[in-house]
């Protein structure tokens, strides 16, 4: 058991945070009132090496381990959420399915140029009818011949207008229920394929969110991802590392709380003293510190144990409820400390309270990560080692 961090994860906090203090912070303001961010921040992530961080060098990334993941996601997200989703969909849910159940085919030819950030990667399983449940997805993939016909809609989907490539999922046997789904890697160019914004949304509005449209859009079947009725399991093995990467992102949003809060409690004065002599204030910023380091500790947890090669299904989803729940209120109390300026775009905390719902919906609301972890404690779900397992992290690799 080692709680520190080594020289390399180190240097990656600090170049992480350089980034966010120079290129996202000055300009968020104004990206999240235009609904988008500059595209030139695409490159920037690519050259800084981002992109794929924890793909092992031989695909293209940088070969660092799964806790370099949260590290970054955690920096990016003190900046604004839709930097830290754009790596959590194109990394994370996207890009680590790749090294987990692609073929090497695939690998060479979709995770490489993701890893390098000269392509974009996203995800593509919620539908109008179907969020939290999955099975009741109406999105078809029927074969014929070296080809599978898909036919569908995806709604809010990340990246649905930015990314290249996007992992989609559709019922190859409708009878079969969780069994009949299947996973494909369907490209934006392929006749057929569209996609839509979704505009004025409460929070995340520099991130680009929105739907997929699929109308007999024809996919090489050596596109398809694992076996035909492994679409289930392929998901949910994805979801376990997108969640990852939403509980770090919301460590770094209570990390931009307690910043904000700190300094507002320094310079704002009340009854002839700083607000933050007062102790109910004193209260609300020992709450955040404390919801800081517990979430931190669930998710770095989470992140040994990919490290390991250890499934973490448990601990993901304990991570991702507990830090996005304590991001959720560490936001309100911001919001709170800041009285009537909280309203005001002069300060960050609205914004950090918008941002901060998204993550206790998507990926598992809270209610589902509430009944997962009762299960787990009761013995009513247990979690049995995948047939592809996310390759442990091996250094230099």
């Amino acid at each position: 058991m080692d709680f520190g961090f080594t020289d390399e994860q180190d240097l990656l906090r600090k170049t992480a945070r350089k980034f966010t203090d120079d290129e996202i912070i000055p300009n968020i303001a104004r990206w999240d009132a235009e609904g988008g961010f500059d595209p030139a921040i695409w490159k920037r992530l690519a050259e800084l090496g981002f992109m794929g961080v924890c793909i092992p060098e031989k695909y293209g990334g940088s070969g660092m381990d799964y806790n370099a993941l949260a590290i970054l996601c955690e920096e990016l997200e003190r900046g604004d959420t839709a930097f830290r989703t754009a790596v959590s969909v194109h990394t994370g849910l996207n890009s680590m399915s790749l090294l987990q159940w692609g073929t090497g085919e695939q690998k060479q030819k979709y995770l490489v140029p993701q890893a390098k950030g000269e392509k974009i990667g996203a995800f593509g399983l919620t539908e109008p009818g179907a969020g939290s449940d999955v099975a009741a997805m109406a999105s078809t993939a029927v074969r014929q011949g070296d080809h599978y016909v898909l036919n569908g809609q995806k709604t809010w989907i990340s990246l649905c207008d930015q990314a290249d490539h996007f992992l989609v999922f559709a019922y190859t046997d409708k009878a079969k229920k969780h069994h009949g789904i299947s996973a494909f890697i369907v490209e934006r160019t392929m006749q057929g394929f569209s996609s839509k914004a979704i505009k004025n949304k409460y929070g995340i509005r520099a991130g680009n969110t929105g739907e997929l449209f699929l109308e007999n859009v024809r996919v090489p079947a050596e596109n398809r991802l694992g076996e035909e009725g492994e679409g289930f399991k392929i998901a949910m093995a994805s979801l376990d590392n997108g969640r990852f990467t939403v509980a770090a992102g919301a460590v770094g949003l209570i990390k931009a709380c307690l910043e904000a809060s700190m300094k507002y409690c320094h310079e704002r004065e009340t009854f002839g003293q700083p607000i933050g002599k007062h102790q109910l204030v004193q209260q609300m910023i020992a709450n955040m510190e404390a919801g800081y380091q517990m979430s931190r500790l669930l998710v770095y947890r989470a992140g040994e144990l990919k490290n390991q090669g250890v499934r973490n299904t448990r601990e993901t989803s304990l991570a991702k409820w507990q830090a996005c729940d304590f991001a959720n209120k560490a936001a309100d109390d911001a919001f709170q400390i800041h009285g009537a300026y909280g309203y005001s775009d002069d300060y960050p905390v609205a914004r950090y309270l918008r941002n901060s719902k998204a993550p206790v919906i998507y990926e598992g609301t809270r209610e589902i990560h509430t009944i997962m972890q009762a299960e787990y404690v009761l013995g009513y779900r247990q979690d049995k080692p995948l047939n592809n397992m996310l390759p442990a992290w091996e250094p230099g690799e």
